[in-house]
């Protein structure tokens, strides 16, 4: 007999005892003792009735009511017998009346609505004029349950998810793993069990670490997301009430994911912060900062994501044979790439299947990363598709220089952080940063596709009305959604008019100063911390704070471009498809503008050219610098 076969067999012999009871009670005849025994395997788990009875606390007349409501569902028989014991054809329903009347051990207490059977909803009392004779109905979640179905109650179904199983965790997160085991091991032994609070920016791992701990201890584990949970007051006592008395049937623990909690919605952290100090049972957080519970026991565990060695052997694992066809670079790819193990597996899946040549896999791979890491943040930034090249860029050679020495740091920081020891030595200022100062047109986004495109890495400018926010933590917020969301790829961040995000820090003379300042404490704090490269464009470095420049790598000047160098730029502006004729660099040289307006004015002279079928010409250029010149308001001499 099977455990499925024992059950069944068990909750027919428990109905028929409240059977024969109605039957007795509706003839007038003193019941007799009905007694179950059916043999089962002394390894088999107790039956569902035996298990929902011990963890709810239910007393054998509770039982007894339990068993009546589902018989009515089970057996047709029941029913009639309802009727007959009430003497009434019309009441083929069973009531409290009834069960007071024909079931052993009667007490009123099992009426309240603070006794098991009404405070966790294992039965609803219909219509009726009074309590005691208004119809009752079983539960359909606890139904299922008694007959050896289980399955998530519908009302939860839309608001809990069930979390897939679990990836192979890596040694540090396995250690991780096995502290929170113990520690609510411990816990369970004295029945008092401890939040666990699971902090940082490894989302996946988070949830894995989450399920491996409930795998190890027998629960089963489901996820519920911050954003989802209800704000209103009753509907949130019936979920805490729904989701409890689930946990309890199924022995199932919670895992609340505050990851992308909306602060900015006012009765949302309200009710999370409820939810917390309510909820009874197994609760895990997955948040990106620390959230207390003053009236609960919270313990707090930092997860981070698989350090340098146990990435390079998730590598090691997931390119088999075909690691010899990156010639030694895996520690460039992960020095670059902070992946977790189901990105790198997803990376390593996605370059396999291209079949590239040797000389080819270490690019394919490369860009499988740049495409699995790439960030989401399409409402606080924009990707640009960087095309431009060192060629394009025309620029004095010392700043040019400079340039080249950032890529330099990007490509090599792995070499001089870890296996030179500076990592080891200090933890603060490894982030490399970079400030392009000068006027607007002078190349400086330019500057960024180039480094970009050189390194082969993603570029996001940021979207500053998108990050900064008048209420008050929001700017931070979005500053760490920023940085947390481009560190996995070591994406370049181009902060575009960085003097209105950090201009200097204020005097204190309110609320608002003080903020203020806390906004760019941050923007340092973490720009120091990034392990990408960030670049600030400014048209006002004085505007600047100084604290924040002695923090900053590299500032970078861009002059106004001179006539040698406009006349450099004009002669690399056009493409070598774009038919030109009889172009007088020198003078175009002569036009007094930076190198974004000669790009406006050329493109214009193209649309102008092609337009009478002709190639560019000086008289079109002349008509696109006036344009230009006017959009400047500028005005443009004869000569």
């Amino acid at each position: 007999m099977n455990w499925y076969e024992f059950n069944q067999q068990y909750l027919v012999a428990s109905l028929a005892r409240v059977r024969a009871a109605l039957e007795h009670h509706a003839s007038g005849e003193p019941a007799a003792d009905e007694s179950i025994e059916i043999n089962a395997d002394a390894q088999m788990s107790p039956p569902a009735l035996q298990t929902l009875c011990a963890r709810f606390g239910l007393s054998p007349f509770e039982r007894e009511v339990l068993l009546l409501c589902a018989g009515v569902e089970l057996d047709s028989k029941f029913a009639t017998l309802c009727a007959a014991a009430q003497g009434d054809p019309q009441k083929t329903f069973p009531t409290f009346s009834l069960a007071l009347a024909a079931l052993p051990d009667p007490h009123w207490s099992a009426l309240t609505p603070a006794a098991p059977l009404r405070y966790w909803r294992m039965i609803e009392i219909g219509a009726g004029q009074a309590i005691t004779s208004s119809p009752l109905r079983i539960d359909e979640r606890v139904l299922h349950y008694l007959a050896g179905a289980s399955y998530l109650d519908e009302r939860l179904a839309g608001l809990i998810e069930p979390v897939s199983e679990a990836t192979e965790l890596v040694p540090s997160q396995r250690a991780l793993v096995e502290r929170i085991v113990t520690t609510w091991s411990k816990a369970l032994e004295n029945s008092s069990l401890p939040i666990i609070q699971l902090i940082g920016d490894e989302l996946v791992g988070k949830k894995e670490i989450a399920l491996a701990v409930c795998s190890a201890l027998g629960l089963q584990l489901r996820i519920v997301n911050a954003n989802a949970v209800p704000t209103d007051g009753r509907e949130l006592d019936g979920f805490i009430r729904l989701w409890e008395r689930e946990a309890l049937l199924s022995g199932g623990a919670l895992l609340l994911d505050c990851d992308d909690l909306d602060s900015a919605e006012a009765l949302r952290p309200h009710a999370v912060e409820r939810l917390i100090e309510s909820l009874r049972g197994a609760l895990m957080i997955a948040a990106r900062t620390r959230r207390n519970a003053p009236r609960r026991t919270m313990l707090t565990f930092d997860v981070y994501k698989p350090n340098a060695h146990e990435q390079r052997v998730l590598w090691e694992e997931a390119l088999g044979e075909s690691i010899v066809k990156l010639n030694g670079n895996l520690e460039t790819l992960v020095s670059q790439f902070n992946l977790s193990a189901p990105v790198i597996h997803a990376a390593s899946a996605q370059a396999l299947s291209q079949e590239s040549a040797t000389d080819e896999f270490g690019t394919a791979l490369w860009e499988a990363c740049r495409v699995q890491a790439r960030p989401r943040l399409e409402d606080l930034a924009q990707r640009i598709e960087p095309i431009a090249t060192w060629s394009e860029l025309v620029l004095p050679e010392a700043q040019l220089e400079i340039l080249r020495e950032v890529a330099k740091h990007v490509r090599q920081r792995h070499k001089v952080y870890e296996r030179w020891g500076f990592a080891a030595k200090s933890s603060r200022g490894l982030g490399i940063s970079a400030l392009f100062a000068g006027a607007s047109g002078t190349g400086k986004t330019m500057a960024a596709e180039v480094l970009a495109n050189e390194l082969r890495l993603d570029l996001y400018r940021i979207d500053l009305s998108s990050v900064v926010s008048k209420y008050i933590g929001e700017t931070e917020k979005n500053l760490r959604r920023v940085f947390d969301a481009a560190d996995e790829g070591g994406a370049i961040l181009l902060f575009d008019e960085a003097d209105a995000l950090f201009g200097k820090r204020t005097e204190i003379k309110d609320s608002h100063d003080r903020y203020a300042n806390i906004e760019v404490s941050y923007l340092l704090q973490r720009m120091e911390a990034y392990r990408g490269l960030a670049i600030l464009t400014t048209n006002m470095q004085e505007a600047l704070d100084k604290a924040f420049l002695r923090r900053i790598r590299f500032i970078i000047q861009f002059p106004f471009p001179d006539a040698a160098q406009r006349a450099e730029i004009w002669r690399r502006i056009f493409p070598t498809s774009t038919p030109t004729a009889s172009l007088d660099l020198a003078r175009l040289a002569r036009l007094n503008v930076a190198g974004g307006n000669i790009r406006n004015i050329a493109l214009n002279a193209a649309f102008l050219a092609a337009d009478a079928n002709e190639p560019v010409r000086m008289i079109h250029l002349l008509r696109a610098a006036r344009s230009e010149y006017s959009k400047m308001e500028k005005p443009l001499t004869d000569a």
